[in-house]
């Protein structure tokens, strides 16, 4: 039970939660619940899903020296030696193969397999190299995200509108530009740089970035919800749920400055209560009126 744990931890399966945007698509334009759309977007988050995790393991290989000297990742399985190196390699190959298969049978879209190679071929660079350069690392991340919400429209054939793709980079950005703060706040307290790109950054570009990224998207939300096509798609109310997208921001942003607590994103996601009611209401309320509205 303990290797299998670990190998739970090594591959994130908790990450998988970010995957969840290759839905997004269907959701916006009112197809969540169409049966075999709603088939085609879990195989691809499925075989995603499994390529993303071969990434971690391919990361975590290469930076086995710099995350002894992390407080929370020198207790990765590969650091402490609850899973070998040789054996993350067997399994890198052995998830990378699955998620071909599940590719190559549910799926014959040459677009699905753009999404995938750009994907996969983007996240090996960016563990090489690309996350060495301070900026290009926050950016590669967050097209990361747009390539998903890609994935997730070649696999259904769902239009994807330009202002998700726009919503979807920015929000990444501003997640990620917070992570980074978090990486530069822990460097200064022990003296010791878990990032080598870190140079690259100071507290007040990342706080400005920050308050700028997540003004933006607030915005670009609400024109959006304002725009003559969603308003005609859906009726004049959409707007009401900018509500909860500023919220959920702004208590974003009190993690980040006050409690100084946006090293994970995923994990404050997934344990904070306020954020998940937040998140919750929005889907509710963007459900109901785009659903229920019709």
């Amino acid at each position: 039970m303990s290797k299998i744990k670990s190998i739970f931890s090594l591959i994130r399966v908790h990450q998988w939660v970010k995957n969840g945007a290759i839905f997004m698509p269907l959701f916006f334009h009112g197809k969540i619940f169409d049966p075999e759309l709603f088939r085609n977007a879990a195989w691809a988050f499925l075989g995603f899903s499994l390529i993303a995790s071969g990434i971690y393991v391919f990361n975590d290989l290469r930076d086995i020296e710099e995350d002894r000297l992390h407080p929370e990742k020198k207790l990765r399985p590969l650091v402490v030696g609850t899973i070998s190196a040789n054996f993350a390699k067997y399994l890198i190959l052995g998830l990378w193969t699955a998620s071909g298969l599940i590719f190559y049978l549910k799926f014959n879209s040459i677009w699905v397999w753009i999404c995938v190679w750009l994907y996969l071929i983007q996240n090996i660079l960016y563990t090489i190299w690309l996350k060495k350069i301070a900026l290009v690392d926050v950016i590669v991340i967050s097209i990361g995200f747009v390539i998903r919400i890609f994935l997730g429209s070649a696999a259904t054939g769902v239009f994807l509108s330009h202002w998700i793709i726009i919503m979807t980079f920015l929000l990444a950005l501003f997640l990620a530009f917070a992570k980074r703060r978090d990486d530069l706040l822990l460097s200064n307290a022990t003296g010791v740089k878990h990032r080598s790109n870190i140079d690259g950054y100071n507290i007040e570009f990342l706080n400005a970035a920050i308050i700028v990224t997540s003004a933006i998207v607030m915005v670009s939300y609400i024109m959006y919800t304002t725009s003559a096509e969603v308003i005609l798609r859906t009726g004049t109310n959409l707007y009401l749920t900018a509500f909860f997208v500023i919220v959920g921001i702004f208590r974003y942003l009190q993690v980040v400055f006050v409690k100084q607590q946006s090293g994970n994103p995923t994990k404050i996601f997934l344990k904070d209560s306020f954020l998940q009611i937040i998140m919750i209401g929005w889907v509710v309320s963007f459900g109901m009126i785009l659903y229920l509205g019709k």
